[in-house]
């Protein structure tokens, strides 16, 4: 079985010993319930990922760092969730669902219909929270760079996302994600908007189009606001390779079924 992953968030480097913080301590010792001397894995967000040992010191505890390993794991594709605020059971499961599908950034913003509105000292305290869960999620899926979690102030904003291909879902549109994905297929970086509960309204469709943004449907069936974007991020990566799938030409291969879902 693989060492338990940390996040911390200092320098590393071979021969270092690192003081854990508090929360990290907590979790290690209480949760986890490990013992000293054994295996820990540690990363800072740098990239690749550095091993150690368990070391207790009174009620602290630290890693002694004795190997590196320069292992990636993030995608080929940059993917770009922009997320409408809804309840707060529902986006936090949908920003650790991303971020374990690889999405190197996600926006939420305010849109119409949405029931959730923050500001201030909530929304700080929000996002604070929403990025202590994309840690989290790197800690468990093996990610050792953190995707951003970032709000816009309004929709509008975060339509301005920059992407090589930008596409919002919308029930009934006349493209499929899939078939959108494939013809651009030198696309390195996708963003993919995703509507409140009760959707995006005419307005802001039309904001969208007007800013770059192609309306793209994930089949015959209405997925949930929750369900949408993870949907899309694992079709995106199916057909970037990320999966396994097979590509040929810059495009998956036709006998592999990928992509072809809803045609």
């Amino acid at each position: 079985m693989s060492p338990p992953r940390f996040f911390v968030a200092a320098a590393l480097a071979v021969g270092e010993r690192v003081l854990l913080a508090p929360a990290v301590a907590h979790h290690a010792l209480r949760v986890l319930r490990l013992r000293a001397g054994e295996r820990i894995t540690l990363f800072n967000g740098g990239g690749g990922e550095f091993g150690g040992q368990l070391r207790l010191e009174g009620q602290a505890a630290a890693a002694q760092i004795d190997a590196f390993d320069p292992v990636e794991r993030e995608s080929p594709l940059a993917l770009t969730l922009v997320q409408s605020w809804v309840g707060s059971d529902k986006v936090d499961w949908i920003v650790a669902k991303a971020v374990e599908l690889g999405a190197a950034a996600i926006v939420l913003a305010p849109a119409e219909r949405s029931v959730v509105r923050l500001a201030g000292e909530r929304l700080r305290r929000r996002l604070a929270h929403l990025s202590q869960l994309a840690i989290a999620a790197c800690e468990q899926c093996g990610r050792n760079r953190l995707p951003s979690v970032q709000a816009a102030d309004s929709l509008a904003g975060a339509l301005a996302t920059a992407a090589d291909l930008r596409l919002i879902l919308l029930p009934g549109a006349p493209a499929l994600l899939a078939q959108s994905a494939a013809d651009a297929p030198a696309a390195r970086s996708i963003a993919v908007a995703v509507g409140p509960e009760g959707g995006f309204t005419d307005h802001e469709v039309a904001l969208a189009q007007r800013s770059g943004w192609t309306p793209a449907a994930l089949g015959p069936r209405v997925l949930r606001t929750e369900t949408a974007g993870v949907v899309a991020l694992a079709a995106l990566q199916a057909l970037a390779g990320d999966l396994g799938a097979p590509r040929v030409g810059g495009r998956p291969d036709p006998g592999s079924g990928v992509g072809r879902c809803g045609r």
